[in-house]
Order: structure tokens, then C-alpha cells, then sequence
């Protein structure tokens, strides 16, 4: 039997390369997708079930041939982990550029989308059919931080995209659940929260690794629909 496949997006660095370095140890295929070449190739070293896919995920055209290829490869894709993204530095809404706003949607909504697009229709054709869809959203999705308009809005459409998902996948076998982290120390990370006055505990972003190992373990009859993975002295769940 193959060994299970896997497209990691944002797999250049932080969460993204961690959880590929994971998948590849634990002898999975492991496509990685993001936009610098040699990041990936730094993230593949030392692995011959790596496949580099160099990839704007904004690009539908690029992202079609990323999948393209995988499933070339390897005649199937057994799951999507949907965690590239981007972040502003915190300022107020007047304060945010028109452009950075629409950037930061193209990658974190349109982008998780795109990708979302690809692996499901690849799970739904294949034989046997079926896969797992994993999206990267974020505790923002639920308490924002003050100044992260954009990337708040991002998370929360990412919560939409995978309840969406949940729901069309059902028929065929098709899973999607999300992971919302805080606050995983990876330069993201620090870019929101720059301009923060009080600084928040982290957690090393190679726990995030292994949660979605967990995730990936489990048969497609059951599904972590959403996990929150934090630090547990954050103040997500209340003040005092």
C-alpha cells in the first residue's frame, strides 16, 4: 500500500514547514506549496517524498497545476493542510490601506478557497474517494486583537469556508475541520502582534505540527470539526 499523501500550504516556513517536516518524518507524501522555491527546497531537505510545488496560492491557474501535479504523482491526495496566510501590522481601520486589506483577504480567503477548490475536486474523482481538509484559522476568528481588522475578517470567513466544506464534503467522504491557534511563536505571529503593548505566551509551533498529525490519524468517519490550540496563560478566555 502507498504511503498517504498530504499538500501543505505556506510550507516555506513556520507552522506550515514544521507540520511537513512532521508528516515527512512520519512517512507520509508531502507536497509543499508556497511562494519561494528555495524556502521549500530548505523545508525538503533530506527527504526524498517531498514534492516541491512552487505556488502563489492567489494564482487559481498556479494552484490548478499544484494539484495537477500531485495527483500525477501520486494518483491521489489523502489531505489538504490550508494554513498559508498573512498578517498586517496592527493599526486602526482608517490606518489600513485599501490594498492591504484586499491583499491580506486574497491570501487568507481567496487562497484558502483556491486550495480548498483543488483538493476537493481531486478527493471527490478519486478511487477510493475521499480525503481531509485541515484549514489554519485562528482564535481572531472568535476574539480579535485591536488593530487586526483585516486578518480578523480573514478568520472569520475561514470559520465559513470550513463549516461550508464540512457540509459538501459529507456526501463524499470528504472531511474539514480547523485548527485556531494562539499564539504559535512563528514570524506571523510576531507581525500581529508588533504593535501590542502586552505581550502574550506562545507556544512552540511544532505542537501545532503534531495536533494536526492527530487529526490527519483519525479514520474519515470521525473529524476534529474545530480545535483551539493555545498557550495556556493567554487571556482568551477571559480577564482577571
Amino acid at each position: 500500500m502507498s504511503a498517504p499523501s498530504i499538500i501543505v500550504t505556506g510550507a516555506g516556513s513556520g507552522i506550515g514547514r514544521d507540520t511537513a517536516r512532521l508528516f515527512l518524518a512520519e512517512g507520509w507524501r508531502v507536497g509543499l506549496i508556497g511562494r519561494r522555491a528555495e524556502a521549500l527546497a530548505e523545508t525538503a531537505r533530506g527527504h526524498e517524498a517531498a514534492l516541491i510545488l512552487p505556488c502563489d496560492v492567489t494564482d487559481a491557474v498556479a494552484v490548478e497545476a499544484a494539484f495537477a501535479r500531485a495527483e500525477a504523482e501520486w494518483g491521489r491526495l489523502d489531505m489538504l493542510f490550508n494554513n498559508a496566510g498573512m498578517a498586517l501590522k496592527a493599526a486602526l481601520p482608517d490606518e489600513v490601506a485599501p490594498e492591504d486589506f484586499r491583499a491580506v483577504i486574497d491570501v487568507n480567503v481567496t487562497g484558502m478557497f483556491l486550495c480548498a477548490r483543488a483538493a476537493f475536486g481531486l478527493m471527490r474523482r478519486q478511487q477510493p474517494r475521499g480525503g481531509r481538509i485541515v484549514n489554519n484559522g485562528s482564535i481572531s476568528a472568535h476574539v480579535p486583537r485591536a488593530g487586526s481588522a483585516a486578518y480578523t475578517v480573514s478568520k472569520h470567513a475561514v470559520t465559513g469556508l470550513t463549516r461550508s466544506l464540512s457540509l459538501d464534503g459529507r456526501e463524499h467522504d470528504i472531511a474539514c475541520g480547523q485548527i485556531d491557534i494562539g499564539n504559535a511563536a512563528t514570524i506571523l505571529q510576531q507581525q500581529a502582534s508588533a504593535a501590542n503593548p502586552h505581550a502574550e505566551p506562545v507556544i512552540d509551533a511544532a505542537l501545532v505540527a503534531e495536533a494536526v498529525l492527530n487529526m490527519a490519524r483519525l479514520p474519515l468517519s470521525a473529524n476534529v470539526q474545530f480545535m483551539t490550540l493555545m498557550a495556556t496563560r493567554m487571556p482568551y478566555i477571559g480577564r482577571g
